[in-house]
């Protein structure tokens, strides 16, 4: 122990913004002609970014004028969590929907004695049978594991079985968990009206037979895996529990007593920082809400069950999923949730095996364990980027919300398109992103593999028809295509790199890279004539060909090769890179587009589909 104070980086100088900006020009400025240099003003903009839904990321944070009070745990405005956390970290929830009764009962026995803390069980027509429930449970002690329900179809008899269960085990005062009730939720699924006359019962036979349990869950899943951004999934959250608050007080049931029985379902994605941040911003705009509503302030802190996203899971490279994982287990922990689920790498292929559930659930356990988040409260607090990042979810959420408390409050929002159509708006920002690969997708439109690893799991069981919101995963794009290319026989794009390797060798890298996205064969020829490149893209059998160098090699050689190749019947010869490289006048006559980054590669791979006559 000393009194001296710890001086972290103190035999450093401080370096000044300016000092800053002087090295980002000189970076930014280097290839430039002289007076054509970037100012910061314009350098800044080039290195600020904009998400989907319209969050700012500055490339620099530093405090600006006098810090902003902090708060603490615990109190208003809940922002860095509801309590601050004892030290045993978090509720472990392990996820269960087979409806193989064996099978669910063991892996639920497996997962409870190897480090789940608590069960989610999905009750439905493509899960477990409501009427399985107490199978699937058996050997359970409920009053030692909360079990949680959800359902679809079914949320009232998934409910009354979770209540059956509990009273039959002769510790209802003990149990605690979730009895799933959310009409809303369901509604956003199937299309169909929402019957807010649910919430009521449920909410009474909580609050008199289990007073440590829950009836209500906000489920904004459904929203992420439609598509919502951080912005929506916020204001959707904010607007349910407020149409399920108002409609429990229309019932006869305070406030107050409403907020104890909701619980937030919030995705947690592999961006870690808006991750952490949209949990942080939930706890502060619920607990406006209760402020507004008169709730004792003990009481306005939002709890919240974080799910790693399946948006976010691919079913390609499947094993990159793993690294997914752990960083959205990683943001829901330092973001502050009470429960965390950590779905299995192999949840695009189907029903997990034993090994995957095994990573997920040591995910969590190493992370709260080994790596010591569970002992840590709110660790982000403090930190400008995520200060500024929940500032402005909260903003624009609460923005959103109001517009669909002005169309008539969240289930007439979904009735009316209201919702459907916001979600329309960043679904497409995204596609465009997503296609472009400005938002890239490691395994899968960045770096694919060319022939993928056997993932073996149980299918699932077909889900029902349904006329709601339609999931998607932002990797489904690129594996439709895959499938489509390989239906096709995986049609062959030939290489045609010319000069020596320091000329196309990047270029070569890239355009492999970029058409492997699809699945194309790729047969390559370096170096050589036209006419030795022509006799083996014949030999190989292509009908399409990229041609790759520098500019340099450009100017001397795509015009007669491309001439040749079409000469000998080529269907389409493109360049990697920019048609002004070649400097030739006849560069649209024979070069008929462009590889380069930025490209839209999802259209790209349908056009070279259609042209090779493979699309059918």
């Amino acid at each position: 122990m000393t009194d001296q104070a710890l001086q972290l980086a103190g035999d450093f100088a401080a370096p000044s913004r300016e000092q800053w900006e002087k090295e980002v020009l000189k970076v930014l400025n280097r290839r430039r002609p002289e007076g054509k240099e970037l100012s910061i003003d314009q350098a800044m903009a080039r290195l600020r970014t904009t998400t989907v839904d319209g969050l700012t990321i500055e490339p620099l944070y530093s405090l600006d004028g006098e810090p902003s009070p902090l708060g603490f745990p615990g109190v208003m405005p809940f922002t860095r969590g509801t309590t601050v956390r004892p030290g045993a970290g978090w509720d472990i929830r392990a996820l269960h929907e087979d409806p193989d009764v064996a099978v669910t009962n063991a892996a639920i026995l497996d997962d409870l004695q190897r480090g789940a803390t608590s069960l989610w069980l999905r009750i439905g027509p493509d899960a477990i049978a409501a009427a399985d429930l107490p199978r699937v449970l058996a050997g359970v002690r409920p009053e030692l594991a909360a079990v949680a329900v959800s359902s679809v179809e079914e949320q009232q008899a998934a409910a009354d079985a979770l209540a059956s269960w509990w009273r039959a085990s002769g510790k209802s005062s003990e149990v605690v968990g979730n009895l799933g009730i959310d009409p809303l939720g369901a509604a956003a699924v199937t299309g169909g009206a929402a019957d807010l006359s649910v919430l009521a019962p449920y909410v009474k036979l909580a609050g008199s037979d289990f007073p440590l349990a829950r009836a209500l869950i906000v489920d904004t899943l459904v929203y992420d895996n439609a598509g919502a951004g951080d912005v929506e999934v916020l204001a959707c959250a904010i607007a349910t529990g407020v149409e399920y608050v108002r409609a429990l007080v229309a019932d006869g049931i305070s406030a107050a007593d409403a907020f104890g029985q909701i619980v937030f379902r919030v995705p947690a994605n592999a961006d870690q920082f808006t991750t952490i941040a949209r949990l942080r911003a939930l706890r502060r705009l619920w607990a406006r809400v209760g402020e507004v509503l008169d709730v004792p302030e003990a009481l306005r802190g939002a709890m919240q069950h974080a799910v790693t996203s399946l948006r976010m899971v691919t079913r390609d490279d499947a094993y990159v999923n793993l690294l997914r994982g752990t960083i959205a287990t990683f943001a829901g922990a330092v973001g502050g949730a009470e429960l965390v689920t950590t779905l299995p790498f192999d949840a695009a292929h189907g029903l997990p095996t034993e090994a995957s559930r095994r990573m997920a659930r040591n995910t969590q356990l190493v992370a709260a364990d080994e790596s010591n988040l569970g002992k840590v409260t709110d660790p982000a607090g403090g930190s400008w980027y995520v200060e500024s990042l929940t500032d402005q979810l909260a903003t624009k959420a609460w923005a959103q919300f109001q517009q669909f408390e002005a169309a008539g409050g969240m289930a007439k929002a979904l009735a009316d398109g209201v919702v459907a159509s916001e979600l329309a708006k960043v679904v497409a920002e995204r596609t465009k992103r997503l296609s472009t690969r400005r938002q890239p997708i490691t395994g899968v439109s960045m770096f694919p593999l060319a022939v993928e690893p056997e993932v073996e799991v149980r299918p699932r069981p077909a889900a029902p028809q349904r006329g709601g919101l339609a999931p998607v995963r932002d990797s489904q794009v690129f594996e439709d295509l895959r499938d489509a290319v390989t239906a096709a026989g995986k049609p062959k794009v030939f290489l045609a790199c010319l000069g020596a390797r320091r000329d196309f060798g990047p270029r070569e890298q890239f355009t492999s890279n970029l058409l492997l996205v699809g699945g194309f064969a790729t047969p390559e020829h370096a170096g050589g004539t036209p006419d030795e490149i022509v006799a083996s893209v014949t030999a190989a059998g292509a009908e399409m060909v990229v041609l790759c160098s520098s500019a340099k090699v450009y100017a001397d050689q795509a015009i007669p090769v491309a001439t040749a190749l079409k000469a000998a019947g080529v269907k389409a010869v493109y360049l990697a890179g920019r048609k002004a490289e070649v400097g030739s006048t006849e560069v649209d006559t024979v070069i008929d587009g462009e590889i380069f980054d930025g490209m839209d590669v999802v259209a790209f791979s349908n056009a070279t589909l259609d042209r090779l006559g493979a699309a059918k």
